[in-house]
């Protein structure tokens, strides 16, 4: 999630990796064997939630012995899919490939919120941590991050900032990288990363905070510049490109998980059935790869582990909505 100073208590959380734990063929075998799984993603292809959903889709067929469909189903701030899965049978059949910005964020800026993510969820296990990289379009004259600062100071309020929808991450980052440098600018939201990106591409927009597993085709084929990345440490994906740390923003650090959830009354010899084959497909090399190749970072989290971490961005992205005083539009 977007903050300004590291958060030790979720980064303890996501250090807590499963080394080893049960193989899948001990875990309890309760969901019906062969027949498909729905892993129901709540934005349009091409964007991160998209991208963790691919990137585990053949590999946890292969571990559960049934094909796993992916749904894209976008709309609403992901409301949709959200509600989709929530009302869903709790047989292990339909999952959700949920986005830290929807699951911790929309609970703190919609009012009656027809789902609750600790109430209607259930956790099944971390799919990856993406750092975000500060993006622009290659027509924009700045090659820096500093270069940027002072083009949007000459320019205050004119600077357009895309998202993938009202309370994402994106458009948090946005707001506090706005308020970093002391500089108004205009929120775009869009129906997913992908469609922002194409804007950003095109220079319709002047920047976009995101998942570089989104953009690295557009950062590789020269449309978009990548200039930071918000985290503390460089990504293997781009490693020419600075953090925010080296570039002269300090402190300025934004990232997001992608994790799996079931329907709250999902039995637990599913979860863990489910949560025992996620944690095996970490470990295949090929997912390694393109996990790293895409800038994404894998986490095998058990199921106390996922839970933990998900309660821990409930409290802490709703009070950084909070703070900041971010609302739907």
């Amino acid at each position: 999630m977007p903050r300004l100073a590291r958060r030790p208590a979720l980064a303890a959380a996501l250090a807590l990796l499963a080394r080893g734990g049960p193989a899948l063929a001990q875990a309890p075998s309760q969901a019906p064997s062969g027949r498909p799984v729905t892993l129901v993603v709540p934005n349009p292809p091409g964007g991160g939630t998209d991208f963790a959903a691919r990137l585990f889709q053949d590999r946890l067929g292969a571990l559960l012995g049934q094909p796993v469909v992916i749904e894209n189903k976008p709309g609403a701030n992901g409301n949709i899919a959200i509600q989709a899965v929530v009302r869903a049978a709790p047989d292990g059949l339909t999952l959700l490939m949920q986005y830290s910005g929807y699951h911790a964020g929309n609970p703190a800026m919609i009012p009656n919120l027809p789902w609750d993510p600790v109430r209607d969820l259930a956790p099944v296990g971390m799919a990856t941590v993406a750092p975000h990289a500060i993006l622009v379009p290659a027509s924009l004259p700045v090659q820096t991050l500093q270069e940027l600062i002072a083009y949007a100071k000459a320019r205050p309020g004119q600077l357009n900032f895309a998202s993938s929808g009202n309370g994402s991450i994106q458009h948090i980052g946005g707001v506090l990288f706005a308020r970093a440098i002391g500089v108004p600018m205009v929120h775009v939201p869009y129906r997913g990363a992908a469609p922002a990106l194409q804007d950003v591409a095109g220079g319709r927009i002047e920047l976009f905070v995101t998942t570089p597993s989104s953009a690295i085709g557009l950062i590789q084929g020269g449309q978009v510049r990548a200039l930071a990345i918000a985290s503390d440490a460089r990504i293997p994906a781009l490693p020419g490109v600075p953090t925010t740390a080296e570039a002269g923003l300090p402190g300025f650090t934004v990232d997001a998980w992608f994790a799996v959830f079931a329907p709250a009354a999902t039995p637990r010899p599913v979860l863990e059935r489910l949560n025992a084959a996620m944690r095996e497909a970490t470990r295949d090399p090929d997912l390694q790869r393109r996990a790293q190749e895409g800038g994404v970072v894998l986490r095998a989290l058990t199921l106390a582990e996922m839970d933990a971490v998900a309660r821990k961005e409930i409290e802490e992205l709703g009070r950084t909505i909070r703070t900041a005083e971010i609302r739907l539009e």
